[in-house]
């Protein structure tokens, strides 16, 4: 449907105020109704915007009416449908703004509801089927009208399902998510576990609802058993899918956004006053009493991918809700949620039901990877926050648990897949390039696999490292280490390894001579090189530890 149909509907009875050809041979993808002055992050591309104009006085400055209409075109918007009962009119300054920016403006009158709008909207998009060329009309016209009225009604996916294939004697019909999650069934379709649903996904008797959108975002319409119907009527009733789920994102981008102020509230310097943290949770429909979690996730670095990634994951988790946002510091294609208290069982503490949330993303996250394989995936988690003031900690947790993730070492095991320098490693001289350099005992990594690393998983010095920023890292390792840290020098590489053996045996030297197949004078004479070249002395703990940790940030 496009702007200018609406001015063919006579029932609507709406006047032009400015528009032209390209303005008004726009596609309108949805409608959206709002009053707030500045509604850009609540919409989406080609949607008609009808407002009221109550956010507008006859007393404010132009200003005011340029920045409304510049986030309509900012957002991609159709055209503004002006409210008259407000004002008695639409203002001129709403107007000129609207032809400064290329926005198509109609006025609606009092006696036009912005429902009656809405609804011609989504009927003509539906009935926009029936006039598709090249291609014959399959659902019954009947049919056809009883999903529009339902899709304008709002009402939910496992009606809609129900309805639309009830023509055909109601067979089995899901939809499903991306990872195998059950949106909606007819009542004759019986449960699907998780691993068959995502089984489902890659049949031939499964369609995608909605191209458009995200890997992870993406609806799927399945039944097992099509019987004798047309494959141009499945896609008819996966279109009528497409426009519901389309509904649901303009309500999920609105809480997104208070998720976001929220997130926003949460990452300032020093903690938020109580008021206005209470108020900004329960926006987000979250307790104002713990425990909470927070998970932070950083994937395609597009509008809404890792968005929608998380969103997902966190769907599966039952009993509890959740808030999914951005940070206003984040990078792009980072994603942060606060995971509101699970509904726990008598015997459950804070500490299992986080545990249970952990356990069912680990589960989760090589099915919501395969979504899109070729972008890694990487969240962090934080623990528990009891009160709503331990938010912050529990912020800067998840993301250090990310930076982690993000790191390609795995917790606990001291080295990044595929690295030069791998702890432990026996040096001997004349051999090849592998063991000249240190990298026989690396293990090659294939992919950039997926990593979820909670805070609870950083339980040894190596594992708590890889939070902490590559380049600072690096930084530590080159100071620490000194001369030493130029492995360029094939004196050096061979004192390095020696070190690097010395800890692992916790400082004998006779172990270490084995190791290494030297004298213990050797190896005294070695040591005794690093501790000149570096400042340290290795019969203190604490500069044992400061080379060790220096090893490993290399």
């Amino acid at each position: 449907m496009h702007v200018e149909d609406l001015l063919r509907l006579e029932s609507l009875d709406l006047t032009l105020l400015w528009g032209d050809g390209p303005q008004l041979t726009r596609e309108i993808s949805g409608v959206t109704a709002t009053d707030l002055e500045d509604p850009g992050r609540f919409l989406q591309h080609g949607e008609l915007v009808l407002s009221g104009l109550v956010w507008w006085a006859p007393a404010d400055d132009e200003a005011k009416a340029e920045r409304f209409v510049a986030a309509l075109n900012g957002a991609g918007a159709a055209a503004l449908l002006a409210g008259e009962e407000t004002h008695g009119g639409v203002p001129e300054v709403l107007v000129d703004a609207c032809r400064r920016h290329g926005i198509a403006i109609l006025s609606v009158p009092v006696h036009t509801s912005f429902r009656a709008v809405t609804d011609s909207v989504y009927l003509r998009q539906w009935g926009d089927l029936s006039r598709r060329p090249a291609a014959p009309y399959a659902l019954p016209e009947n049919v056809r009208a009883e999903l529009g009225r339902l899709l304008a009604d709002g009402t939910d996916p496992d009606t809609l399902l129900t309805r639309a294939v009830a023509h055909l004697g109601t067979p089995p019909a899901y939809v499903l998510s991306a990872t195998g999650r059950t949106i909606a069934r007819t009542p004759t379709a019986g449960p699907l576990s998780v691993r068959r649903a995502a089984e489902a996904l890659t049949a031939t008797t499964t369609l995608s609802v909605d191209p458009d959108a995200s890997p992870y975002g993406q609806w799927h319409l399945h039944l097992p058993d099509p019987g004798e119907a047309p494959p141009r009527m499945l896609h008819e009733i996966a279109e009528v899918l497409a426009q519901h789920r389309r509904t649901r994102l303009r309500a999920e981008t609105r809480s997104r956004a208070a998720a976001s102020d929220l997130l926003a509230l949460i990452d300032t310097p020093s903690n938020p006053a109580p008021a206005p943290l209470r108020r900004a949770l329960q926006a987000c429909g979250l307790a104002d009493q713990g425990p909470y979690t927070v998970i932070t996730v950083h994937g395609p670095a597009d509008d809404d991918g890792a968005l929608d990634a998380l969103t997902e994951a966190l769907r599966h988790l039952t009993g509890c809700g959740f808030a999914v946002g951005s940070l206003p510091t984040g990078e792009p294609g980072e994603a942060t949620a606060l995971i509101g208290a699970r509904t726990p069982t008598a015997t459950d503490t804070a500490t299992d039901t986080a545990a249970d949330t952990i356990a069912t993303l680990k589960n989760l996250w090589v099915t919501l990877q395969s979504r899109s394989a070729n972008v890694p995936l990487h969240a962090g988690v934080s623990t528990p926050a009891a009160t709503p003031q331990d938010l912050k900690g529990a912020l800067t947790q998840a993301r250090y648990a990310l930076t982690a993730a993000r790191s390609g070492k795995t917790p606990g095991t001291g080295h990044t897949p595929g690295a030069r320098h791998t702890p432990g490693t026996r040096h001997t001289p004349g051999a090849g390039q592998a063991g000249g350099t240190g990298e026989a005992g690396a293990a090659e990594d294939p992919s950039p696999a997926a990593r979820i690393t909670a805070i609870e998983d950083l339980t040894t010095l190596d594992a708590l490292l890889t939070g902490i920023p590559a380049d600072v890292r690096t930084a530590f390792g080159i100071h620490a280490l000194g001369p030493l840290a130029d492995d360029t020098n094939p004196s050096y590489r061979m004192l390095l390894e020696t070190l690097d053996v010395f800890l692992a045996h916790n400082g004998s030297w006779a172990r270490t001579a084995e190791a290494l197949h030297l004298h213990v004078n050797t190896v005294h004479y070695r040591i005794q090189r690093v501790e000149i070249l570096t400042g340290r002395d290795l019969a203190r703990l604490d500069h044992k530890l400061d080379l060790k940790a220096a090893l490993l940030c290399r």
